[in-house]
């Protein structure tokens, strides 16, 4: 009796495991890189902002995503809390970087910072950088590959 109890156990965990709608082989969707730059090339950040100051008028933010093909993922742009534009994108395939850019007015210094959403609105990432008044106070760091 106890062998039998053993097999009839071992049996349903194969078939629950056979029949279960997560399969192990699935990719999680993740968003793998996400950053402000100073610019973009070739599809990739040159640089990861981490301070600017208020003499730079641009700044793009860049992100790596992976395994969204088929939905639509926002770049929400915030200054001190209130948003200042929001940015749309289609991704089209498993990995699909894509970014956005905000002109930044001298006397916006203070926090930003951009949301990354899902089409349902939950909040996936944020990343903040600071603009500077004092042009000493830039922390730009060289981009690592």
């Amino acid at each position: 009796m106890m062998s039998i109890t053993r097999n009839g156990r071992v049996i349903a965990i194969s078939v629950l495991l056979a029949f279960s709608p997560l399969s192990f082989s699935e990719k999680a969707s993740n968003v793998a890189r996400a950053m402000f730059t100073t610019k973009i090339v070739d599809r990739e950040p040159v640089d990861r902002v981490l301070v600017l100051n208020n003499k730079s008028s641009e700044i793009y933010f860049f992100t790596d995503l992976r395994h969204f093909e088929g939905q639509t993922i926002t770049h929400k742009w915030l200054y001190d809390s209130n948003v200042q534009s929001v940015v749309n994108f289609k991704v089209k395939g498993p990995r699909w970087r894509v970014y956005s850019r905000k002109d930044i007015a001298p006397d916006k210094v203070g926090k930003w910072t951009v949301i990354i959403q899902d089409e349902s609105g939950r909040s996936l990432k944020a990343s903040v950088f600071l603009v500077a008044a004092e042009p000493d106070k830039q922390i730009i760091l060289p981009q690592s590959n």
